[in-house]
């Protein structure tokens, strides 16, 4: 049976990197009617972060990436690891290392200063027998290194095809460190083994790990897996994602108001193609197409521009009940919407539409919806609906546009003068036709009238169409609007 693992550290967030490498061992596990474990590797307790690995377990579930075993956690299997680095040592693949933190330290200024590649210098390996003995027999505090032979080590990667490193460029990596936790890569192999590991899928930084990893496997005479490792996440400018130069957690994202739908599409292209001119994937679809033989060996690029539009693809599709009850709790968030008439608005009386307040706040949803690109810019868009008084500036004024205060005031007052007679708000070419004729009557261009009535019912730089804010705001609220905004422009002339 196929299986694949997710093995993260406790140590924070969720990068968008490990994301991606969960989402593909689950993929390809669930494609191949195999299983997909979670590991929580805790074996460096001076990194552990309180609460990480629960956070690490929510957010997978958050994205619908759950596991057939585990959690797993390796603190809790420290006598396993130990009793393999004794078996490896008895076999002669390992040995014990005394040396004190000074003594290596020294030894790397020395190697610098030659410009000798930093690896231990095997102090420890070439002294007699009798005096390891002793050195063990006096309870020396110690660590376990691996003993590297002097051979090439070859392997096929699905991602990489054929690769070969030389042993003369590793180093005898420490197995056992002199606290009794294993390093990452005794615990890695043991772990991958015992559970039945039969893919290993990971980031391309763990590529030089693996000759050491297969090292191990050959010297516990244990089967290798089939590695796949998966290319770099880049930013733009093509350097290693990092948060210097943005967010890489996965909550960061979520937190910014994308659709975890959206998330998981974006991610999954991160390194992989479908094959065909298909953009728009469900999770339940991606576990049908998936395939690791076409993740592409070169970084990707972590464009938010895509994800960006991706997200309002989806933002798009969604029903405006629903769209409007995700939004419900950012709204209670907000400083001015506990100000309005919408402040009481719950679930259910969104879903079953049953008053004019509720109907009126999914009209005012449908109308942003196709102009956003994230949930939380719905905030902003929304508050011209919500709110009962705009506060306005001098946003009426356009040079562009050759708006000035005169030209704003002569738009309102015939706009105000025309609509008040206009009878069907709800039809939106209607009003069309009844502000062309006000924008004839005065010879104006058509900017000069549609900008100041604009900002007047939204007091934005950037809404929905004037005609689309009249039909959704209704006769009462529409003129009430422009009689606000033209006192404001009357009492603030000089």
């Amino acid at each position: 049976m196929i299986k694949t693992r997710f093995a993260p550290s406790p140590t924070g967030y969720l990068h968008v990197g490990g994301l991606r490498t969960a989402l593909y061992a689950y993929l390809f596990a669930k494609k191949e009617k195999g299983k997909f474990i979670l590991r929580i590797e805790d074996t460096d307790q001076k990194r552990l972060v309180e609460g990480a690995a629960e956070k690490l377990q929510d957010t997978l579930r958050y994205f619908g990436i759950e596991w057939d075993e585990g959690p797993y956690f390796q603190s809790e299997r420290k006598e396993k690891y130990r009793q393999y680095a004794e078996k490896l040592i008895e076999s002669g693949h390992a040995y014990r290392c005394y040396c004190s933190a000074e003594r290596l330290q020294d030894m790397r200024t020395l190697q610098q200063k030659n410009k000798v590649a930093p690896k231990y210098d095997r102090h420890c390996y070439k002294i007699p027998e009798e005096e390891k003995e002793a050195l063990f027999n006096q309870g020396k505090s110690h660590v376990i290194r691996l003993l590297i032979p002097n051979e090439t080590i070859s392997f096929q990667d699905i991602v990489r095809g054929n690769l070969n490193f030389h042993g003369k460029d590793l180093d005898d990596q420490i197995l056992m460190k002199s606290d009794g936790y294993p390093t990452y890569h005794l615990a890695v192999v043991v772990d991958d083994y015992e559970m039945g590991i039969t893919h290993v899928i990971r980031g391309e930084e763990w590529l030089p790990s693996t000759p050491k990893h297969i090292l191990l496997y050959r010297a516990l005479g244990w089967d290798l897996p089939t590695f796949a490792h998966l290319p770099l996440l880049l930013n733009p400018d093509k350097s290693k994602l990092s948060k210097r130069q943005g967010d890489v957690a996965a909550e960061d994202y979520i937190k910014k108001g994308y659709l975890k739908e959206a998330i998981i599409n974006f991610i999954a292209f991160l390194g992989w193609n479908p094959g065909s001119e298909e953009e728009f994937f469900t999770l339940k679809k991606l576990q049908e197409v998936f395939s690791l033989e076409r993740v592409q060996k070169a970084g990707a690029v972590f464009n938010t521009d895509k994800l960006d539009w991706m997200n309002g693809h989806y933002l798009r599709k969604m029903h405006a009940v629903d769209l409007a009850i995700m939004l419900l709790p950012k709204l209670k968030k907000t400083v001015y919407f506990a100000k309005t008439d919408y402040s009481t608005l719950t679930d259910e009386s969104i879903k079953s539409c049953e008053d004019e307040k509720a109907n009126n706040f999914i009209k005012f949803v449908s109308c942003i919806q196709s102009r956003i690109k994230t949930l939380n810019e719905a905030m902003e868009q929304l508050r011209p609906f919500l709110i009962d008084e705009l506060e306005y500036s001098d946003l009426f004024f356009h040079k562009k546009m050759k708006v000035d205060r005169a030209i704003a005031i002569m738009a309102l007052e015939a706009c105000i003068k025309a609509l008040e007679h206009q009878k069907d708000f709800k039809n939106e070419t209607a009003l069309k036709e009844k502000i062309v004729t006000v924008i004839k009557s005065l010879g104006m261009k058509n900017g000069q009238v549609m900008w100041p009535l604009r900002v007047a019912l939204s007091n934005e730089e950037k809404s929905a169409g004037a005609f689309e804010l009249m039909s959704v705001m209704g006769k009462e609220k529409t003129l009430k609007r422009l009689k606000s905004a033209l006192n404001w422009l009357n009492e603030t002339s000089s």
